[in-house]
C-alpha cells in the first residue's frame, strides 16, 4: 500500500473514531451527564467534520510523482 493509501486509511479511521466518540458522549449526556459531556460531544463531532473536509480535500488533490 502506498504512502497515500495508508494516509487515507488513517483519515478514515480517525473520522470514524471521531463521530463514535461524539454518539457515545451524546448518549452519556443524555443519559444524566454534566455539561462537560455535551461539550466532548461537540468537539469531537466537529474534529470528525473537519477531518471529512480534509479527507474529501486529501483524495481531490492531484497527486505529485517524482520522475
Amino acid at each position: 500500500m502506498s504512502l497515500r493509501g495508508v494516509h487515507i486509511l488513517f483519515i478514515v479511521l480517525s473520522v470514524l473514531l471521531s463521530f463514535a466518540f461524539a454518539a457515545f458522549e451524546w448518549m452519556a449526556y443524555q443519559q444524566g451527564g454534566t455539561a462537560v459531556d455535551l461539550i466532548v460531544a461537540i468537539v469531537s463531532a466537529v474534529i470528525g467534520a473537519g477531518l471529512a473536509i480534509y479527507g474529501v480535500w486529501f483524495i481531490r488533490k492531484p497527486s505529485r510523482s517524482i520522475v
